[in-house]
């Protein structure tokens, strides 16, 4: 337990110091872009290549894919009701910023130092999923339901997440994995050392964007996302731990994942739309510190 609690802290201290480095003038919010490249096209690829490559996947584990996909268009239908009786604007902005996770760049640090090969593997398969939600498809549904915004055919939608680095490392190491073929030592050493970066940069990119600003106008409709949100977590957690047909250590990592903080995509989009995001921006923040403390409580707890 102790050493448990020792890494979240030492997590939340590099979010803190990069938050500090912030507030103080040696790095800028404008810095943002350039460690959420090197997270998404550098780090956590290698991390996905390194952990993937180390472990032997039956098919069977596709169906996490599915169990991805399934759990973030879930949420689409949690945030759209949670505003049903409001207006178009508010019916998009909650199927927006609810839905979705944030695998790559904040709960995978989490399960790349607590748990094994299969965890990260598992994580992988269950990002490939949730990807196809976040990279489009919950876009696409709040701008015929807001009336705003520029709709991207299926074509682009596919286009846009065969884009993704990350993505793209998800297909071909499950491929390699399924077929039981073996990239060479040379490469997978190559990706290791790169991918034991992952942890440090996507925590202290997590710091540079850190911003909540509230007014009193916003809370209720944040405090009742949040609150869904976290509800939800908490019964997936339950059914998939009880009774989800993996091993132990796939079945604690589904359960882990399931606090991960919403995708930091909802903000973008939300600002596609004409949103709240100022509003969006906020949730996002609280939804991180609210998931350190649930990640940190589910590891110790599972």
């Amino acid at each position: 337990m102790s050493e448990v609690l020792l890494k979240a802290a030492a997590f939340i201290l590099i979010i803190l110091f990069s938050f500090v480095l912030k507030k103080i003038g040696i790095l800028r919010a404008e810095d943002l872009p350039v460690f959420s490249k090197l997270v998404v096209k550098i780090t956590l690829p290698a991390a996905i290549v390194s952990n993937c490559s180390k472990i032997t996947m039956e098919p069977s584990m596709l169906v996490i894919v599915a169990l991805g996909l399934l759990c973030s268009g879930f949420y689409v239908a949690v945030g759209y009701g949670l505003f049903f009786n409001g207006t178009r604007e508010e019916k998009a902005f909650g199927l927006l910023n609810v839905s979705g996770y944030n695998i790559g760049c904040f709960t995978m640090p989490f399960i790349q130092n607590f748990l094994g090969p299969a965890g990260v593997a598992a994580t992988s398969l269950f990002d490939a999923g949730n990807a196809m939600i976040c990279t489009g498809t919950s876009y696409a549904i709040a701008v015929a339901v807001s009336g705003k915004g520029q709709v991207k055919g299926p074509a682009q939608m596919v286009k846009q997440l065969f884009s993704s680095v990350p993505f793209d490392c998800y297909i071909i190491m499950t491929v390699l994995a399924l077929f039981h073929l073996k990239l060479p030592a040379l490469v997978t050493s190559f990706a290791e050392t790169i991918g034991n970066a992952n942890t440090f940069l996507s925590l202290f990119m997590i710091g540079l964007g850190l911003e909540i600003h509230v007014s009193k106008k916003q809370v209720s409709a944040i405090s009742r996302l949040l609150l869904a949100r976290y509800a939800v977590a908490f019964v997936l957690s339950f059914l998939l731990y009880m009774f989800a047909p993996f091993g132990d250590e796939v079945r604690r990592a589904l359960a882990i994942l399931m606090f991960g903080p919403v995708s930091s995509l909802g903000v973008a989009y939300t600002s596609m739309i004409d949103g709240d995001v100022n509003q969006a921006s906020s949730f996002n923040s609280l939804s991180i510190l609210i998931s350190i403390a649930c990640l940190t409580a589910s590891i110790l707890i599972l």
